[in-house]
């Protein structure tokens, strides 16, 4: 089968994913997941969820490109657009990925700061005097 492209996204992160069939191959940023994450491991399995759960780690090559936010949310954007990619690479992965919420976009992102605020909800101590 041909490339598949998928985005997916978390808090400002964006991560563009190209996935076709290959030998277990994942490039994120031109550098290897290892190289990419260094010693985070708990990172690197949310990564690698989607494949895990979908038995697809030896079988498919990825390429992903992330841009904006943080690594942790990069890595959470790249593990939403895997298992966006592998649903459209074959539909038959949905009925797996969906009861582990892969296929959720998570929506949490930061609150604005207010004015007369230091944050978005932290003002300076109340003194009466």
């Amino acid at each position: 089968m041909a490339k598949v492209y998928a985005t997916g996204r978390r808090k400002t992160a964006i991560a563009k994913v190209w996935l076709e069939n290959g030998n277990g191959q994942l490039t994120i940023n031109g550098v290897s997941l290892d190289a990419w994450l260094g010693g985070h491991e708990s990172i690197k399995k949310r990564v690698m969820q989607p494949l895990n759960v979908s038995k697809q780690e030896t079988s498919v090559n990825i390429v992903v490109k992330t841009l904006g936010g943080g690594y942790s949310a990069q890595a959470d954007a790249a593990r939403h657009g895997i298992s966006r990619a592998l649903v459209a690479f074959d539909e038959q992965f949905r009925s797996v990925l969906k009861p582990f919420g892969l296929l959720t976009r998570d929506s949490r992102s930061v609150e604005r700061k207010k004015f007369g605020k230091k944050k978005a909800r932290k003002s300076s101590q109340f003194s009466k005097r």
